[in-house]
């Protein structure tokens, strides 16, 4: 079969950075980030998320080629802020979200643990 390892869709290779930036040449404050090892998924989020900030004023995000296993994100802010900065708050933000989400399941499931149950058979 001609299909590639499974892994290679998670695992990032050893000499391998698993997020890269460069510049862009042609614009200010401006630069795509690669991001090794992601789809769609983190792709939107990201571009959602960077969309929240004031300081951007551009940003998104493509998957090359369904068996490249990364992203290209490009952000383009304003000149109080870089993409590198807008990027790691961006991240900051979603983490915190996530967690706040994850804390709020948690406690959801402890209370129907705890919940008498009633008409068993």
């Amino acid at each position: 079969m001609n299909a590639p390892d499974r892994y290679e869709k998670f695992i990032v290779p050893d000499g391998v950075k698993k997020i890269s930036f460069e510049r862009d040449s042609k614009l200010p404050n401006a630069g795509t980030f690669t991001i090794q090892r992601e789809d769609h998924t983190i792709g939107n989020l990201l571009r959602m998320q960077l969309h929240q900030d004031h300081e951007v004023q551009f940003s998104g995000y493509k998957h090359p080629h369904p068996l490249d296993y990364h992203i290209l994100v490009k952000v383009q802010t304003t000149n109080k802020s870089s993409p590198i900065m807008a990027m790691n708050g961006a991240i900051k933000d979603l983490t915190d979200e996530i967690t706040s989400i994850r804390e709020s399941f948690q406690a959801e499931v402890k209370k129907l643990r705890e919940m008498p149950v009633d008409g068993a058979i």
